[in-house]
């Protein structure tokens, strides 16, 4: 079976456990923030939405409290961790959660294959990557679909996926108030607990969990670590979740495993987010079984 570092070299040169663990794929959409198949109308007030004081519920109704919103600029951080290697990868972009339809920019760390930028155009279980490996032209797009990725793109593509990392507090089985915070003048409460990916996609419904229900297939940690800030709306502004997998397939050795961090940060909520389908003729389109390398 072809494997993911055929398609994302920047994971396979910087990661290389991610890449043994994945298959080909492609990427989820960043609406899995928004729900199941896309049937609420993220254009209604969220003026009314209030945290909830018990924990749980509040940090469950995250991923729909932010849809509400309209709109969020997102800062992503990805750190792998391995015996031999350790990686960092940075995104910032933004999510339309009414057209549902969002743009990042993915910074690839020192000694990847692939230099400059990744750029990801999301939809819902779609995503179109630019400048994705040496074998397709530059300008071009390449369109996957989020069902062939065992991880969902939750961190495959070399940065969180915004909604992913909402939408997989809808899972969660813990949490504990751990106190109150001011970030960038605002108040925010601090969670922590863990969360159950398979349950994430169970609470998500259609297109949107595929990319949940994918990933709770591949990382061997089924109780992931998460750490989580909210406003006094219920607000999403920044979550922490913790992954662990086998870098070698089936090996249970402590030097085989592999441990990602993945950290978003949502601001200017209802800000306007400047994201567009690529136009046909700028997608490439490259044979499954000979990907780019």
């Amino acid at each position: 079976m072809p494997n993911q570092s055929q398609l994302l070299p920047h994971v396979r040169s910087a990661a290389r456990a991610v890449v043994l663990a994945a298959a080909l794929t492609a990427l989820t959409g960043l609406a899995a923030c928004s729900g199941g198949s896309g049937g609420a109308d993220h254009r209604q007030d969220s003026s009314a939405d209030q945290l909830a004081a018990d924990p749980l519920t509040a940090v469950r109704a995250a991923a729909d409290i932010t849809g509400r919103t309209g709109s969020a600029h997102a800062v992503t951080e990805l750190v792998t961790e391995s015996a031999e290697k350790k990686a960092v990868f940075t995104g910032v972009g933004g999510y339309d959660y009414v057209r549902r339809i969002g743009r990042l920019e993915v910074a690839v760390p020192p000694g990847a294959a692939t230099t400059g930028k990744i750029v990801e155009v999301v939809l819902p279980g779609i995503v179109y990557l630019q400048n994705s490996g040496a074998k397709v032209p530059a300008g071009k797009w390449v369109k996957l679909d989020v069902r062939q990725l065992p991880d969902g793109n939750l961190v495959s593509s070399g940065a969180t996926d915004p909604a992913g990392a909402a939408g997989a507090l809808r899972g969660a089985q813990k949490a504990e108030l751990v106190g109150a915070e001011t970030v960038g003048g605002v108040a925010l409460k601090h969670y922590r607990g863990t969360l159950d990916l398979a349950k994430a996609a169970e609470a998500t419904g259609g297109r949107g969990a595929d990319g949940l229900r994918m990933a709770a297939q591949t990382f061997t940690v089924k109780e992931v670590p998460y750490e989580v800030w909210l406003d006094g709306q219920g607000r999403l502004h920044k979550v922490v979740e913790v992954f662990s997998f086998a870098g070698v397939a089936g090996s249970k050795e402590a030097k085989d495993q592999v441990k990602v961090t993945s950290t978003t940060s949502l601001s200017d909520f209802g800000k306007a987010v400047d994201a567009a389908e690529p136009a046909a003729g700028d997608i490439w389109s490259i044979n499954a079984t000979e990907p780019p390398k």
